[in-house]
């Protein structure tokens, strides 16, 4: 099957609004530094590009997770892949991630995060699919809520492929 990508949002509206987000992150921790933890793989396009923006001291570090269930449904459960090299106890600890769809997964990421003691715990996303949500997740810095589509580029892919696209697109099949 043969697919073709459309563009949903030019290279120009994302870094667009990854500036507007940078420059929010920056005022909220004003006089802080914030340390960013990059969902891999899918966020670390985006975690890169924000953190460009962000004008206060910033410190990275990643994590890869998987979630058990059936291929076309997360369970919430999650395994932890590689796990953060650096604690978390008394930072301003931001975590970026590439989509927020269904919540599960997510939701125990950061009940996970929470119990290791950061000063506080917010989420930045560049993409929302509210309409797949199932569980409730509190999203505090979020690029675009776009339509339940299969979206590719700047780290989202189809198969591994499409990450490296400066924007997001759809994927349609032919």
């Amino acid at each position: 099957m043969a697919e073709r990508i459309k563009v949903l949002l030019s290279e120009e509206e994302v870094d667009r609004r990854i500036q507007e987000i940078g420059e929010q992150i920056s005022r909220d921790y004003e006089g802080k530094q914030v340390h960013l933890v990059c969902v891999l793989k899918g966020g670390s396009f985006f975690m890169c590009e924000l953190a460009k923006r962000i004008t206060v001291p910033v410190s990275l570090d990643f994590m890869s997770v998987s979630s058990y269930g059936s291929s076309t449904k997360s369970s919430g459960v999650v395994k932890i892949v590689k796990d953060l090299d650096e604690p978390l106890k008394d930072k301003e600890v931001i975590v970026v991630e590439d989509v927020v769809d269904s919540g599960r997964t997510l939701s125990y990421l950061l009940e996970m995060l929470r119990d290791r003691g950061p000063r506080s715990l917010r989420l930045c996303t560049l993409l929302d699919k509210p309409d797949r949500r199932v569980v409730d997740v509190d999203v505090d810095y979020t690029g675009f809520q776009i339509p339940d589509k299969f979206v590719v580029g700047y780290g989202l892919d189809y198969d591994q492929r499409y990450r490296n696209l400066p924007y997001i697109g759809v994927v349609e099949f032919e």
